[in-house]
């Protein structure tokens, strides 16, 4: 039996059959997903967008809002973020960038093929979408134009849309828009607004090792930043000066010094910049803020606008201690209020890291620190020592003098609320000696703003303690009485109407009979009881005597008081009733510090109306071609001093008054006023109210009018001895010695036209010698003539006022803008479009 072997028809039918049909099917394949390919690679980059938003590219900008020496004060929107040029971006920043992301950005042409290759691996090894290989312009394509979803689908279009960016921009206009568009957590975009949120400084100063840290951030913002979980962000950081070193970026001994480097994450520690940009202009700018909210509404927010205040940060800083100062001093010597709270503290917490962690994060949340003041919890308590704990690694010990302020609140007897024992969560403030004190936070409050006379632009603003614990700005929200603050008004008026500061006016006990008033009858008293028989107008004034003020406002009238107050731009329907008149002569009309400050103004600068404003001009930063240029928009004009059809009040009534109020402040109730500042030209006026409920002094010079205010905010005595010159004259010598500083004394002013100083006393040239009324309430008459000689502008010397233009008075109400609407009246400039 014979084998046949293969014949060649056998193999050619093999060949045939199993290699070459196969191999031709499969090139047909190849070909068809070639062809397809092609197709799909034409018709999606067909639709590709175009990159207007990066060759023109204008981002998402917040409000920012500055003080008028280029301080930023606030950001508002949605996103926080400064665009920088690539040049302007700091070099370690950009090389620890590349060492981070893309270490080959520079060589490739948009895609790293072997880096696609390796994760592609890591994803079939691993059976799900790991891994990426995205280069920085992938990333900047899929920032712009795509969603973050891993899906190939998606990635292929990435792929078509990088090498798109590549052709139109080059490497480093892709790394500029990667920079100041990438996000990198807390609502921060950008490296330079990056820099800000963590670190509290500008982009230009981080160092390596901040560098190398916010260079960590772009794989997982949300999870891995300094502020949310710093030991992670300190893990890839090392990652990324390890990459710098192997590129040679950095030397050996720049990775060594950066590794050893503190990271100070802002929030976490206090810094100066910090306190400059955020706590001492919040209420300036949340008030910018709302004046161009009215303006403009949502629109406001993501164009990038820049708003610059009139306010400068040396003086805001200046007012924010003096207020803080002030309040200190006041809680000092109150009795000691009781802790912030009381928790029920577990045995022996405090030894278990986590959970005292925990425990004290949770009462930081809670109970804030305001500034120096530091929250703290109580770890025990006796009448002689008292163990608080900052952090697990802060335990302080307050013994002896550190006691004295709570000493109260360590007794047996104490009520349960003032109580401080173990669990109680206390504030506790660093001495002058070092020592720390215990001290609650205040309760009372106060406000001070400061403008400008000549034009009424705000220099400084303080609208309470502590604008995180509360923003109700009581400078321009604050309705109270202003006492004796408001007299030197009543007294002007009675000087347009033919009094002298030389008038003999009764001190004697003043009744108002209930069929005057209308009700019960009006007994209104001296401070301290105190009376004598007479006192001329500028004694009455000095000693701030109420039965002179009475009767001067008694002589004056209603009709004509009430039209020379609302000139000054006091809202009378916020004035007692015309039955009810005369206790205005008191102050027990509403005022917010804002208006007296604004109504002192016409005194500071010689009779003239002007109106605060706190917005100097707004710029809108158009970003074209990768530049920015900045037009200006809004530019307000402000009524001015010196335009005679501002004047409210006669030039002669100011220059009197104003030496009288000088006389104030030298040796009157505000006999500390000068003496404090050495200057002489200083006027001002203390107020305190019924039961001193509410402390004021108002005081100017010719440069600066400034008004403090203290009280509660739901109105209580402040204590019998609380007074406006004990309590409010201090803040505003405090800050009237930093904002003056520098400033020489302005000389005396030249005694205006149809005024007359014969001896120690002035008269108006139609109220001569013998027709100035002589006194009031002493039975020799002193009514009135009918020549009320003020009628209406200056003409032959003679102020009237009833010639006088009126100036449309500001809107009223209640929210915290109404007083400073009318101002906000900007010109010039091409008009605002969104």
């Amino acid at each position: 039996m014979t084998t046949e072997s293969s014949t060649p028809k056998n193999r050619g039918s093999f060949f045939s059959r199993f290699i070459l049909k196969p191999f031709v099917f499969l090139l047909g394949v190849g070909v068809c997903f070639v062809l397809l390919g092609i197709l799909a690679v034409q018709l999606t980059w067909t639709s590709l967008p175009d990159l207007k938003a990066m060759t023109e590219y204008r981002p998402r900008l917040p409000l920012y809002i500055y003080s008028a020496d280029k301080v930023l004060l606030a950001e508002y929107g949605d996103e926080r973020r400064n665009v920088l040029n690539l040049q302007e971006i700091p070099m370690v920043m950009r090389q620890a960038i590349l060492a981070a992301e893309d270490d080959s950005f520079y060589q490739h042409g948009g895609v790293d093929w072997m880096g696609v290759g390796r994760a592609a691996l890591a994803n079939i090894t691993s059976g799900a979408k790991m891994q990426g290989a995205s280069t920085i312009t992938m990333q900047v394509a899929r920032n712009f134009y795509l969603s973050s979803d891993k899906n190939f689908t998606r990635k292929f279009y990435e792929i078509l849309l990088t090498y798109k960016i590549e052709q139109n921009l080059t490497k480093d206009q892709i790394l500029e828009l990667y920079m100041n568009q990438i996000y990198l957590g807390h609502r921060s975009y950008g490296f330079a607004a990056a820099a800000r949120t963590y670190f509290g400084k500008p982009l230009s100063e981080v160092t390596l090792a901040e560098a190398a840290a916010l260079a960590s951030i772009p794989k997982s913002p949300s999870r891995v930043n300094p502020r949310t979980n710093l030991e992670a962000t300190q893990v890839r950081q090392n990652y990324v000066l390890n990459r710098m070193l192997t590129l040679n970026y950095i030397t050996p001994e720049q990775f060594e010094q950066a590794k050893a480097e503190k990271l100070i994450v802002r929030g976490m520690q206090k810094d100066a910049n910090e306190t400059k940009i955020a706590r001492h202009g919040q209420y300036v700018a949340e008030l910018a803020r709302q004046l161009m909210y009215t303006q403009y509404g949502d629109n406001l927010y993501g164009r990038g606008l820049k708003v610059y205040t009139t306010v400068h940060s040396n003086e805001q800083q200046a007012a924010y201690q003096a207020v803080r100062t002030g309040l200190l001093n006041y809680t000092r010597r109150k009795p000691y209020t009781g802790p912030a709270a009381q928790l029920d503290l577990p045995t022996n917490i405090e030894n278990d890291s986590e959970k005292i962690e925990k425990l004290l994060s949770n009462i930081r949340e809670k109970h804030p620190d305001s500034d120096d003041l530091l929250s703290v919890l109580v770890l025990s308590a006796t009448k002689n020592k008292v163990v608080v704990m900052r952090s697990p690694d802060e335990i302080i010990e307050l013994t002896g003098s550190s006691l004295n302020n709570a000493r109260r609140s360590l007794a047996d007897n104490v009520s349960p609320s003032r109580k401080i024992k173990r669990g109680s969560v206390v504030y506790i403030e660093k001495l002058r000696s070092g020592e720390w004190s215990i001290i609650n936070l205040p309760l009372v409050q106060a406000a001070l703003v400061a403008l400008d006379p000549k034009d009424g632009a705000i220099k400084a603003m303080i609208g309470g303690f502590d604008f995180n614990l509360g923003d109700f700005n009581r400078v321009t929200q604050a309705w109270r009485q202003p006492g004796s603050t408001f007299k030197p008004f009543i007294y002007a008026a009675g000087l347009e109407r033919g009094l002298t500061p030389e008038t003999q006016i009764s001190d004697q006990p003043f009744v108002l009979s209930s069929r005057r008033t209308g009700g019960k009858p009006w007994t209104p008293k001296n401070y301290g009881d105190s009376y004598t028989y007479s006192q001329t107008l500028r004694q009455g004034l000095y000693k701030s005597k109420n039965m002179v003020s009475i009767r001067i406002l008694e002589a004056v009238g209603p009709e004509y008081s009430a039209a020379f107050l609302e000139r000054l731009g006091f809202d009378m329907n916020r004035q007692p009733p015309k039955g009810a008149y005369l206790t205005m002569a008191l102050g027990t009309g509403s005022v917010t510090p804002l208006q007296m400050a604004s109504a002192y103004a016409v005194f500071a600068n010689g009779g003239f109306r002007v109106n605060p404003y706190i917005i100097d001009y707004v710029e809108d930063v158009n970003v074209q071609n990768n530049s920015a240029q900045a037009v200006v928009i809004m530019k307000t004009t402000p009524l001015k001093a010196g335009d005679e059809k501002n004047r409210v009040m006669d030039a002669r009534t100011a220059y009197v008054m104003n030496d009288i109020m000088r006389g104030v402040a030298r040796s009157g109730t505000a006999a500390s006023a000068s003496k404090s500042l050495g200057r002489s030209d200083v006027a001002g006026k203390t107020g305190t109210t019924n039961r001193s409920v509410d402390a004021w002094f108002a005081g100017y010079t010719p440069q600066l009018v400034a008004v403090t205010w203290l009280g509660f905010d739901q109105p209580t005595s402040l204590g019998d001895r609380e007074t406006g010159g004990g309590a409010a004259l201090p803040i505003w010598i405090n800050f009237m010695s930093k904002a003056l500083k520098g400033i020489p004394a302005s000389p005396a002013p030249t005694m205006p036209a149809g005024l007359s100083k014969i001896g120690d006393n002035f008269y108006f040239k139609e109220f001569p010698m013998n027709k100035a009324i002589a006194s009031i309430g002493l039975g020799g008459g002193g009514s009135f003539a009918n020549n009320s000689g003020s009628s209406g502008s200056v003409q032959n010397g003679v102020f009237n006022p009833n010639a006088v233009k009126p100036i449309a008075p500001a809107k009223r109400n209640n929210d915290a803008i109404g007083d400073l609407i009318q101002s906000f009246n900007p010109t010039g400039g091409p008009p605002i479009r969104f």
